[in-house]
């Protein structure tokens, strides 16, 4: 049971013989404390006519003596030493815990079911969308609704979200944010709740990456001339689609223009040097030598010398011992993406 679960008030006040202290006395006594310790007490948690009588009783209270203090604090302390475990107490919170967890369809239906929405503050949930998701969520909304979604959102992400938009629609949201001073607290959270009910009314996904994205993803693993082959092909019947899929493809190659000169150290850590000295003996093509440069020039001069030596003492290396080379290097390079120690540069991004 959290602090929250154990200071809210239960019931009606009844009054009580001198001396003795209400449930609801004593979490306003803990509560003061707390907040005299400058504890950061979340009574936002609260339903709101349990914050109003708590303010109430802590406008109303004047001072309790040092043997008082002393007693509530030590009650509460035993009480929360005696809970062993606690449960969210209602379909909602156990849907809110459960997110992530259980698939979004089993979470839509048991919502559905249980007659429950999602709850907690909706800015939260819109917050961790992506930018893309934000994106079409912006343009589809008036001008005055996305003034009021990118002053609540992080400011990091809703310069990236405004960098995705139309000149024009950027330009009239941002001016629209200057009149949003006088939007009530009200106002924003009826917003927030009405895109949040969207959100939950949307159908869930199978696929949670683009198609693009899938796509990329398989090509990364097809030797260089299956790659190739596909694309161009692919351009012919849909060359949008392609460029899209050329973009989400990772390879050898395409490593100086994605990734960062300070992270080829992390690479050369996690890459053994003989697949290393591999991979740069079987570069034959322009852009595989480019990216042997750039990964030798951000190394230690040492390193790269050693590679090198043992690349030229490899002689001619068979295509596909070069390729399962690069692809180790490529692999290596995507699973410290992946746990977030190096960021692969964006290739829509200006210089």
């Amino acid at each position: 049971m959290s602090q929250m679960q154990t200071l809210a008030l239960p019931g009606p006040v009844t009054p009580r013989p001198r001396g003795a202290l209400t449930r609801r006395t004593k979490a306003a006594i803990i509560v003061q404390f707390l907040l005299n310790e400058g504890a950061d007490v979340p009574l936002s948690s609260l339903p709101e006519d349990q914050q109003a009588e708590l303010t109430l009783l802590l406008g109303n209270m004047r001072y309790v003596d040092r043997d008082t203090l002393n007693s509530v604090v030590l009650e509460f302390s035993d009480e929360l030493e005696r809970v062993g475990l606690s449960f969210p107490g209602d379909m909602a919170g156990a849907l809110t815990a459960l997110d992530g967890k259980i698939s979004a369809r089993t979470a839509q239906r048991l919502r559905k079911e249980a007659g429950v929405r999602q709850i907690g503050d909706p800015w939260d949930r819109i917050n961790k969308l992506s930018p893309e998701r934000l994106e079409d969520m912006v343009l589809g909304e008036s001008t005055e609704i996305a003034a009021v979604m990118m002053s609540k959102i992080d400011v990091n992400k809703a310069a990236l979200v405004l960098a995705r938009l139309p000149g024009d629609k950027a330009r009239r949201i941002s001016y629209a944010v200057s009149m949003t001073s006088g939007v009530t607290p009200d106002a924003v959270d009826r917003i927030g709740l009405s895109l949040a009910a969207q959100m939950d009314a949307e159908p869930p996904k199978a696929f949670a990456a683009k198609p693009n994205e899938r796509l990329g993803a398989i090509l990364n693993y097809s030797n260089a001339a299956t790659r190739d082959t596909l694309l161009t092909n692919l351009e012919e019947d849909d060359a949008n689609f392609a460029e899209a899929v050329r973009k989400a493809i990772f390879t050898f190659a395409n490593i100086p223009d994605r990734l960062r000169d300070i992270d080829v150290p992390k690479i050369t850590r996690d890459v053994d040097p003989d697949i290393l000295a591999t991979a740069v003996a079987a570069a034959e093509g322009e852009d595989d030598k480019r990216a042997v440069d750039f990964l030798l020039a951000n190394m230690s001069k040492r390193m790269a010398e050693n590679i090198r030596e043992e690349a030229d003492a490899k002689g001619t290396v068979k295509t596909k011992l070069g390729e399962e080379a690069m692809g180790a290097v490529v692999a290596a390079i995507r699973d410290l993406v992946g746990i977030g120690e190096i960021e692969l540069i964006n290739p829509d991004e200006e210089d």
